[in-house]
């Protein structure tokens, strides 16, 4: 575990050192990729950025025809931009040129082509919006798990309410 945690915290400040530009009060959980071009990519503040999310900034696909004299020249990079108070779910890929308005959230598993306008939620691949923010919140509060104040134990809460037994 401790092994882990330092293999991601070195990743960080290794994309850090080569340009990764992120905002106040981030969190980064797990382990995202943040490509071979960091300095392309910027995350506002207060965003979150889950594990297995990789920021692509570069079109790989060229490698196939640059072995041409003539199109070795051809190379395509995009710049990634997210906004503030975002969250990008688990194992989500966002593609080059791919701008992420604020407040938004991406849903797991999501491949984003295409910019995603504030205030949104957007998912599947390729990732479209579904519905607002405030969709969202309302739906949320719809099915939302009872969790009290109080609770001691979460693991022990959880268990009863989904099983109906503690452990």
């Amino acid at each position: 575990m401790v092994l882990i945690k330092w293999i991601q915290n070195y990743k960080i400040k290794k994309a850090l050192k080569n340009g990764l530009n992120i905002g106040d009060k981030c969190r980064i959980l797990g382990n995202p990729s943040f490509g071979s071009e960091p300095y392309l990519i910027k995350i506002g503040d207060r965003s979150t950025i889950t594990s297995g999310v990789k920021f692509i900034t570069h079109d790989g696909g060229t490698w196939v025809f640059r072995h041409r004299k003539e199109l070795n020249h051809i190379k395509k990079y995009g710049k990634i931009e997210l906004g503030n108070n975002c969250f990008v779910g688990i194992n989500s890929i966002i593609m080059p040129n791919v701008k992420i308005g604020d407040n938004c959230v991406v849903g797991a598993g999501s491949v984003v082509t295409k910019d995603i306008p504030s205030n949104s939620v957007a998912v599947g691949n390729p990732a479209r919006v579904i519905m607002s923010v405030e969709e969202y919140i309302r739906k949320s509060e719809q099915k939302a798990t009872p969790y009290p104040k109080n609770v001691s134990s979460k693991r022990e809460y959880l268990t009863k309410y989904f099983w109906g037994e503690s452990k």
